[in-house]
């Protein structure tokens, strides 16, 4: 700007001197703009030295909570270290830490949970030790996506959930199997639970198929139920054995049933349209005398401005709950039957089943719910002893299956709540209730019963959970939680901390108890690639 103007004086100037009498006037004007524009440019500096003093920011961006979120917007994103070779990526977890139950039982070696994170039956004594899988299973998994056509893909996955204390892969109902002959020692019992990782090379997926952007994706082979990923997707805590109700029990996410949380022989097909999302799955059985049957689940959900909604709705025919064998079962299965992988007692029902999960994502804050409702009915098909089920296992001889259990159905209903906050990136803190409850399903001297005298009387379990989890670094958080959980009634029939003896009787109606309590914080690492 300043050479502009000395050269609109020089050019004045220079034109001046064909007027001699005005040459002096014209000096002194180029004089006056010189001045002036040397002014300008004194107050131009002035100007951009105070905009680089005082920075220009909303005030609501000063707030502290507000801060981390800015700068992670702003931040240059981290770089992809998957492992990964032409598509085919190999992924995992690990989860270990340690743990205070005040009321517990000894640590499972089979059990993908390995210890009762929830009040459960053979609770009694307090326990402190190990505490693996916590705040999620651990795992070990090959997944793989190529391009074989335009802008079609093969997919494939192959998972499996291990016991990172010991090295074995997760077997629930081995762990069920462990505890054969103890129904009248349960102070003898360790911690298990039925569950669909029966210790299979690839428990918790082993599926290929096609996938499109436009027209969707189809699997088949060994997956998860749609009743499961709802679960997975809309619980707070999603994944904790030690922390969620509803991921310990694994019922929840099977329909009912446990066993039926990944489904063989299925198939699955899913696709999107704008922002709808659309799923079908079903499992075919292997047939004969074999469990689980048939099944058939359905989602209908959707996404809008952070809100999201999934509705799924299924049945599942002789699903099965495994059930340790008494002495008299266990000595009649070993001289009648095949062993297979192991003999198991088993509970036998055809299920229905409704849930709805849902959940907002506003700024720092993530809140979660969900319900579901499960039908329980005698089974149309009946198994008998010697049944094959999940993973090679076997079902007892006489007496160890029943299904008979349901001539009224149970009316099983769960309702659930949670809110993530995270306080920095790197730092969450997650509280969570949930609340389950059944009708009194039972049947002659014990109809209508609200007590604890039978599994069949009306009952609840409610659970509470805080937990705090700090990303510290690049794959690696530290955690540390607490789960209070309390079973009531029916669904505290026989417990050691209600009305139930070692001797696995009940007590008189009169004594005892007719609820039980437990808590286990726990703090862990977990390392995620």
């Amino acid at each position: 700007m300043k050479r502009t103007f000395i050269s609109a004086a020089a050019i004045l100037a220079f034109a001046a001197s064909a007027h001699a009498d005005d040459l002096s006037d014209i000096q002194a004007q180029t004089k006056q703009l010189t001045k002036r524009l040397a002014d300008l440019e004194k107050k131009q500096k002035t100007l951009e030295a105070e905009k680089a003093a005082v920075p220009t920011i909303n005030p609501v961006d000063a707030m502290a909570a507000d801060l981390p979120y800015k700068a992670a917007v702003k931040a240059r994103p981290p770089e992809n270290d998957d492992i990964c070779i032409k598509g085919i990526c190999v992924y995992g977890n690990f989860d270990m830490g340690v743990t205070y139950q005040n009321h517990g039982a000894p640590l499972s070696a089979l059990a993908g949970a390995p210890l009762d994170y929830l009040v459960s039956k053979n609770s009694a004594g307090s326990y402190f030790g190990v505490g693996a899988n916590q705040m999620s299973n651990s795992f070990i998994g090959l997944r793989g996506k190529q391009e074989i056509a335009d802008n079609l893909y093969a997919v494939f996955n192959l998972q499996t959930l291990f016991n990172v204390e010991n090295g074995t892969n997760a077997n629930g109902p081995g762990s069920v199997a462990q505890n054969n002959g103890l129904t009248t020692n349960l102070l003898a019992q360790n911690s298990f639970g039925d569950s669909s990782k029966a210790g299979q090379m690839f428990n918790n997926a082993a599926y290929f198929g096609v996938s499109s952007p436009t027209y969707g994706t189809l699997t088949i082979g060994r997956q998860s139920a749609l009743t499961s990923d709802l679960i997975v997707n809309y619980d707070a805590l999603s994944g904790s054995n030690a922390f969620s109700l509803i991921t310990f029990q694994g019922a929840n996410g099977g329909g009912g049933d446990t066993e039926n949380r990944i489904l063989d022989n299925s198939f699955e097909y899913r696709v999107n349209v704008g922002p709808v999302r659309l799923a079908g799955e079903i499992q075919a059985r292997n047939g004969g005398n074999s469990a689980p049957g048939n099944a058939f689940e359905g989602d209908i959900g959707v996404d809008y401005m952070g809100f999201s909604i999934d509705f799924v709705g299924g049945k599942i025919y002789d699903a099965v709950s495994a059930a340790v064998l008494s002495p008299a079962q266990l000595a009649a299965s070993v001289t009648t039957l095949s062993a297979g992988n192991g003999v198991i007692g088993a509970t036998v029902s055809d299920n229905t089943v409704f849930s709805v999960g849902a959940k907002y994502i506003i700024g720092p804050w993530k809140l979660f719910g969900g319900y579901e409702h499960i039908d329980f009915a005698n089974p149309n098909n009946p198994l008998n002893p010697g049944a094959f089920t999940t993973g090679g296992f076997i079902l007892g001889a006489a007496g160890a299956i029943n299904n008979t259990n349901f001539t009224n159905d149970k009316i099983l209903q769960t309702a659930w709540i949670g809110v993530k906050y995270s306080i920095t990136p790197a730092l969450d803190i997650t509280g969570a209730y949930y609340h389950e409850w059944q009708n009194s399903f039972a049947t002659g001297v014990n109809a209508g019963c609200t007590d604890a005298r039978a599994t069949q009387c009306s009952g609840s379990i409610d659970a509470v959970s805080l937990v705090v989890d700090w990303r510290f670094a690049r794959h690696m958080d530290m955690y540390a939680g607490v789960m209070w959980s309390q079973a009531q009634n029916g669904l505290a029939s026989g417990f050691l901390l209600a009305n139930g003896t070692a001797a696995g009787t009940t007590l008189p109606a009169g004594q005892g108890s007719n609820k039980a309590s437990s808590y286990d914080p726990g703090i862990g690492l977990r390392y995620q690639f």
